[in-house]
């Protein structure tokens, strides 16, 4: 396909998703199952949209498209949505799947209206390793876990202002529980950790093979660490019963946003990692 092409398709995507958005929205309010049907349907449609486009990239590179900043945004966002439909079939959850493809969906408009597009990576031209794939896989399957963790505690915000309020709304027997929700907080930490953990311990390694004499005091590197640390903290408070309740909510919702600046600008302004 040619580039306006994919463009053009891309654009069709993102008004399919808007409108699931938005399908997804007047069900939560007027409890429309037939247009909580279209909005599904809309966005497993993305999603295998999104899978095409991306089985496309790798045929034509020969490589899994993780390697630059552009390339990591879409398939994050890919990875937002088939977690969005998965909780849709198993849990059967309604706000968690709605604030997740919110998340999902301006990832995949920063992708698409970007104004950069994609550029060839000095990493994707000269450094490509195994370890490398890996490294970036295990980091955006632990900010995978750390969005949903974050949908988990905005809706344990929600559910502790209604509840404290006693003002009821239709849509409260669609929510889940606070324990539901804050097991829902726990749970994304205790993958996403380890899954940080291990991709910065593989990253060092890499960067160690392929770049000698990389400075350790980098944006992306320190801020990787400090998230990492951070995130250990909280659930060690919470643990220990000194950070609980809307608190633990906050500071898990204060983190991701650590972990989104971290993505973007550590990115800009690291030396280590090329991402554009």
């Amino acid at each position: 396909m040619t580039d306006m092409t994919m463009t053009r398709l891309h654009e069709v995507m993102v008004i399919i998703y808007a409108i699931s958005l938005v399908f997804y929205f007047i069900d939560y309010w007027r409890k429309n199952k037939r247009l909580y049907r279209y909005a599904f349907w809309g966005v497993s449609i993305v999603w295998v949209l999104q899978t095409i486009f991306l089985v496309l990239y790798i045929v034509e590179t020969h490589r899994f498209p993780i390697l630059s900043l552009f390339e990591g945004i879409y398939v994050y966002s890919w990875l937002l949505v088939a977690i969005s439909i998965a909780m849709h079939c198993i849990f059967k959850l309604d706000l968690p799947v709605i604030l997740l493809n919110v998340l999902g969906f301006c990832f995949i408009v920063v992708h698409t209206f970007a104004p950069a597009q994609v550029a060839a990576s000095p990493v994707g031209q000269s450094l490509v390793s195994e370890l490398l794939v890996i490294h970036i896989t295990f980091a955006i399957l632990s900010y995978g876990a750390l969005a949903i963790g974050f949908v988990f505690a905005m809706l344990y915000i929600v559910l502790h202002n209604i509840l404290k309020s006693k003002k009821w709304p239709k849509q409260f027997s669609r929510l889940p529980s606070l324990a539901a929700a804050e097991q829902g907080m726990n749970y994304t930490a205790y993958c996403a950790i380890p899954l940080l953990g291990i991709s910065l311990i593989l990253g060092m390694m890499w960067a160690y093979v392929a770049l000698p004499g990389v400075s350790i005091f980098d944006s992306k590197i320190i801020g990787s660490f400090i998230s990492l640390f951070l995130y250990s903290f909280i659930i060690y408070q919470n643990r220990k019963g000194k950070l609980y309740a809307t608190k633990y909510a906050w500071a898990n919702v204060y983190a991701f946003l650590l972990v989104l600046i971290n993505f973007f600008l550590g990115s800009r302004f690291s030396g280590f990692h090329f991402w554009y």
